[in-house]
Formats: structure tokens, C-alpha cells, sequence
């Protein structure tokens, strides 16, 4: 059987989508079900198609926080089948009615959910995305084109074809998921040039890959932007509360978009907030990069460590992904939100504070999609703000913001019921 191109892929995934779009709920959490008992049939299958993924990347040269997102084991796998668990007990959005009101000559009009169509995803090294993104689609009656990475690529071949069963099985089709080729970049060209046929694309991955797509898509785009993710510790901030958030922000899972990468410390608490804060995150193994006046109270604090190092301005803006964070002492609120929203991408921004005014002025000031008062940022997740499963987290401001769960990918249409009027 000749292989298809991007083109022909899409197509098909185009006339599924018509099929899908008029699916009953209960046969597309049906499609769901299949989806999760498809994966613990060929758990092995998958599992052994990572193993080479993984040991072809590393073999490569491709850095730790990629291998982590690259993994599938039997934990992970577990966790995307509770998340399609809970993506089938949530409700059905489309046909929700939006608005509804009466207009002229007494007619009914509705505005109501309904599917985006077709649904592009570009994305790296992220298998469990291919679940949780083909999922979502099916849930929401759309059809959809995954291009993971290519060193995810037989993972990810392995994935498709384990969720295609599931369709057919079911009684939908199967090409509405399609699996792109990510070995060569013309798959990707090609699908950022499908306008009509596509109806959004979404990019996820770092901050080339978004840029990439961004400016060169012809299809319209929701960009899910990178995490370079801020604490500040204010003034009135509570020693230990401080200590157990930074800890978690940064050294639970670095390698995520929603792990905190820089530090900003209130110059009035400095002294009293910094070396043991600094001082937990040696004990972790984290590498701090500090602004000058960090490096001295942190070094006059007699705080032992060999990972520390001078900052230059570009450690400001960059997503580390790993078990480093930039340290900065800030003289106010204002220069933390000022620093916040220049170097910032817009993801997810904490303050620890008991100042109920300084947090208000934060949350109002910050420009993010998640702002947090007094928790950890890594909470930006679908799953935990009861979404289900997500298809990306939005730093944009247009359509969707914030992690996107099924409403992200539904669009609405207008139903207006008469009984015979004409406009005059």
C-alpha cells in the first residue's frame, strides 16, 4: 500500500470528520472505553516501541528533560488511561447551548457548540500527547493530525495504530486520526500550508518549534506558549510557606512547561527569605543563577554549594527545563511584576505572600494564564483544574487560555428556529 502524503492524510481525516461531528455521545465515549482497554492489550507493544525511541535518542546525544518527556512506562500509561477514565465521565459540550434568546418576529435563536473540524497538532517528544490529544478529539466529534517528534516516532506509530482499532471497533472511522511522518520536515511544511482543509493547528514544544509554526502557518493558530515560569517572594511572605513552594516549583518534575525557572526575592525579606531557600535548593541539586545582589546575601549567608553561578540578561527569558533556576532580587511588588511580564512567556506566575492587597495587585498586574497566590505553579495542568485530560495550555488570549480541555476545541454556530417569517 502506497504511502499517503500530508495532503491525502488530510483529506481523509476531513471526510472522518463529518462522520464525527454527527457521532452520539454515547458512541464517542464508547470510542473512549476501546481507547483505554486498546492500550492495556498492547502495553508491551508500546512499551518496547519507546525502549528503542529512548535508547536511539540517547544514543544521539538528546538531553535528560527530552528523555523524560519521551518515556511511557507503566505509571504514565496508567495515568492516560485515568485521564481518558475521566474524560468519558465528563459532559458532552457539543450542542451545549451558549446563548439563546428570542429576536425579531419572534424568532428562537441558539448559539451552540460544534465541532472545530479538523484539528492539526505539531508537537515534540511527547507521547502520552498523542493519547491525550487524539482523545479529546474523539470526545469532541473533531478529526485529527498528530506530528510528534520524530524521535518519538515508533511510539508513536505503535500509539496510532492501537487507537485506530479502537475507532473501528466502535464503528467510527479510522482516519480520523491520522499519524503524520516526523522524519523529515516536509510533513510538517506541508500541513502548516493546509488551510481549508485544516481548520487549527496547534503547536507544542519549545520555543522554536512554536515560533516556527506561528509565523509560517497558513492555518490558524493556538499557540501553547513555553514556561518560563516565575515565584516571587514578597515581603510578607511566610519562611516556610516559601520554602516548601520554591522546592516543588522548581524540582518536582523540571522538565515540564510549568516548573518554576526563576526566582524573584523581595529586597525588604531578602536576608530572611533567601539563604534558606537558596539552601534547599543546593540540598536538591539545583544550579542557581543569581543577579549580584542574590549571589551576596545568598554567599554572606555562609550557604554551601558549588552550584552557583553569576546571571547575564539572558537567563531572564530562558525555560531551563532542568535543575537550574535564575535568582533575582527585586526592590517592590512593581519591579516584580515589571520583570515578570518582560521576561515572562505568559504561562503560569506564583506569589507567596500573606498580604491580601499585595496579592490582589499581583494577580491584577500579572499578565499570565495561571496566576497563583501562595501554591505551587506546577498545578497548570488540565487534569488538576478538572478538565480531564488536555490538549495543550494556551498563552495566548484569542479562542482559549490556560490548559485546554474539550471546550478549547469546539467552535459554536448559530441555530435560529422560525415559523415562517421573512424579512421585509
Amino acid at each position: 500500500m502506497a504511502t499517503l502524503t500530508t495532503r491525502q492524510q488530510a483529506e481523509a481525516a476531513k471526510q472522518a470528520s463529518q462522520i464525527l461531528a454527527t457521532a452520539s455521545i454515547e458512541q464517542r465515549n464508547a470510542a473512549l472505553q476501546a481507547m483505554a482497554a486498546e492500550i492495556s492489550k498492547n502495553e508491551e507493544a508500546i512499551i518496547a516501541a519507546n525502549v528503542i525511541d529512548i535508547d536511539t535518542a540517547r544514543a544521539e546525544g538528546t538531553p535528560e528533560s527530552m528523555l523524560d518527556r519521551l518515556m511511557l512506562n507503566p505509571e504514565r500509561l496508567e495515568g492516560c488511561r485515568q485521564a481518558l477514565a475521566e474524560l468519558i465521565a465528563a459532559p458532552d459540550v457539543l450542542g451545549e447551548i451558549v446563548e439563546g434568546r428570542t429576536i425579531t418576529q419572534g424568532i428562537l435563536m441558539k448559539k451552540i457548540r460544534v465541532p472545530l473540524g479538523v484539528v492539526g497538532m505539531i508537537y515534540e517528544a511527547r507521547p502520552n500527547v498523542t493519547i491525550d490529544a487524539a482523545s479529546i478529539a474523539i470526545k469532541t466529534g473533531n478529526a485529527i493530525l498528530l506530528r510528534g517528534g520524530k524521535i518519538a516516532q515508533r511510539t508513536n506509530d505503535v500509539l496510532v495504530g492501537v487507537l485506530k482499532t479502537a475507532l473501528l471497533s466502535v464503528g467510527l472511522p479510522a482516519e480520523a486520526l491520522q499519524n503524520l511522518d516526523a522524519t523529515s520536515r516536509e510533513s510538517g511544511t506541508e500541513l502548516m500550508g493546509l488551510h481549508g482543509l485544516v481548520d487549527v493547528l496547534i503547536p507544542r514544544g519549545g520555543a522554536g518549534l512554536i515560533k516556527t509554526v506561528v509565523e509560517n502557518s497558513k492555518v490558524p493558530v493556538i499557540e501553547t506558549g513555553t514556561g518560563n515560569c516565575h515565584v516571587y517572594l514578597h515581603e510578607d511572605a511566610d519562611l516556610e510557606m516559601a520554602r516548601r513552594i520554591v522546592v516543588n516549583a522548581k524540582t518536582q518534575r523540571p522538565s515540564v512547561c510549568n516548573a518554576a525557572e526563576s526566582l524573584l526575592v523581595d529586597a525588604r525579606a531578602a536576608d530572611k527569605l533567601l539563604p534558606q531557600v537558596a539552601r534547599d535548593l543546593a540540598n536538591a541539586h539545583t544550579i542557581l543563577v543569581c543577579d549580584g545582589e542574590a549571589l551576596e546575601i545568598i554567599t554572606s549567608a555562609g550557604v554551601k554549594t558549588d552550584n552557583l553561578r553569576p546571571a547575564t540578561e539572558e537567563d531572564w527569558g530562558t525555560e531551563y527545563l532542568n535543575m537550574t533556576i535564575s535568582v533575582k532580587v527585586v526592590d517592590n511588588i512593581d519591579e516584580a511584576i515589571a520583570h515578570i511580564n518582560t521576561h515572562g512567556s505568559s504561562h503560569s506566575e506564583a506569589i507567596v505572600t500573606d498580604n491580601i492587597m499585595a496579592a490582589q495587585k499581583f494577580t491584577a498586574g500579572v499578565d499570565a494564564a495561571a496566576v497563583y497566590v501562595n501554591a505551587s505553579t506546577r498545578f497548570c495542568d488540565g487534569g488538576i483544574f478538572g478538565l480531564g485530560a488536555e490538549i495543550g495550555i494556551s498563552t495566548q488570549k484569542l479562542h482559549a487560555r490556560g490548559p485546554m480541555g474539550p471546550k478549547a476545541l469546539t467552535s459554536t454556530k448559530f441555530i435560529l428556529e422560525g415559523s415562517g417569517q421573512v424579512r421585509e
